[in-house]
């Protein structure tokens, strides 16, 4: 018997990855521009930034990404009244006429994106080496110890993203279910879900606190095994540990502002003494403040 073979159509295919970036800029920063013939996305992780594509200028915030088509002029511009940002920047070949939907589009992320967006960093983190914070290098170095097939999964990510967007633009009418499958598991996912993003958002609010688990269990009315387990599967992480990140991220956006000496930023965090808030950060970021003060400045013009 012979089975007949469908061939999958491909609406979208990633040729070719060119750059993989990660910057934390400080206010003032510029990037005087450049045009090519590949594709470029820029996503706002945090703060707000400047951005010009050919004759537009756009300001963008947290959560805002832009896609730059091929031969179009681009500039990054840091102003001293924005947040300083956290930018991710992939550049990519992308052949495939659908890509055109993207061309000349700002598009707001939701959850679903921004996690397809995780993914690929968490792989690229893994594919490649380091620096991923410079914007005049381009050459991709691979990670001899990267996970088996990081770069297929960042290919099929990146694709996966891209789908998504395209499809967000066109909004389809929404399709009725007719079997009417049982949705217990996905609500209680999303659920677990809005939950620690309630958990999340708290910590964000109380930065300069010195929380504990069981002040976040009464107020959350959890078990220390349930926020445990809550947070271990939505965030690869313990709730302290991801509130200690949270403060170091804090950090390094005010030592980016440049309004406050060490030692008010330890105290803006809660923390006992700057011995404390610099080990911390050392064990955090694999540099103490006063060098990632150093190598902010560095990055300015």
């Amino acid at each position: 018997m012979e089975f007949p073979r469908l061939q999958l159509q491909e609406a979208i295919t990633i040729q070719t990855l060119i750059s993989f970036h990660y910057f934390e800029y400080a206010k003032g920063f510029v990037f005087d521009g450049e045009q090519h013939d590949f594709w470029e996305l820029l996503y706002v992780d945090k703060g707000e930034v400047e951005v010009r594509a050919d004759d537009h200028i756009h300001t963008l915030s947290q959560g805002s990404m832009i896609f730059h088509k091929p031969e179009e002029f681009h500039t990054v511009h840091v102003r001293h009244e924005h947040k300083p940002p956290n930018l991710i920047v992939i550049s990519f070949e992308c052949k495939s006429e659908a890509m055109s939907h993207l061309e000349n589009k700002i598009v707001a992320l939701g959850d679903r994106e921004r996690n397809m967006l995780s993914l690929i960093i968490q792989e690229g983190f893994q594919a490649f080496l380091p620096p991923f914070d410079r914007p005049s290098e381009h050459q991709l170095e691979r990670n001899p110890n990267a996970p088996f097939a990081s770069e297929q999964m960042i290919q099929a990510y990146l694709e996966a993203l891209l789908i998504t967007l395209i499809r967000n633009q066109q909004q389809p009418a929404a399709s009725t279910d007719p079997s009417k499958y049982k949705q217990s598991s996905l609500q209680k996912e999303k659920a677990e879900q809005r939950l620690v993003q309630q958990i999340m958002a708290y910590l964000k609010d109380n930065l300069g606190q010195s929380l504990t688990q069981d002040q976040l269990c009464q107020t959350f009315h959890l078990g220390k095994s349930r926020l445990k387990e809550l947070f271990q599967s939505q965030m690869q992480t313990g709730v302290l540990e991801t509130f200690k990140a949270l403060k170091i991220e804090q950090a390094k956006t005010f030592i980016r502002e440049g309004r406050y000496n060490f030692t008010e930023i330890a105290a803006m965090l809660g923390y006992a003494s700057i011995h404390y808030f610099s080990r911390d950060f050392k064990k955090t970021v694999g540099m103490s403040p006063s060098d990632y003060a150093k190598s902010v400045k560095a990055r300015l013009p």
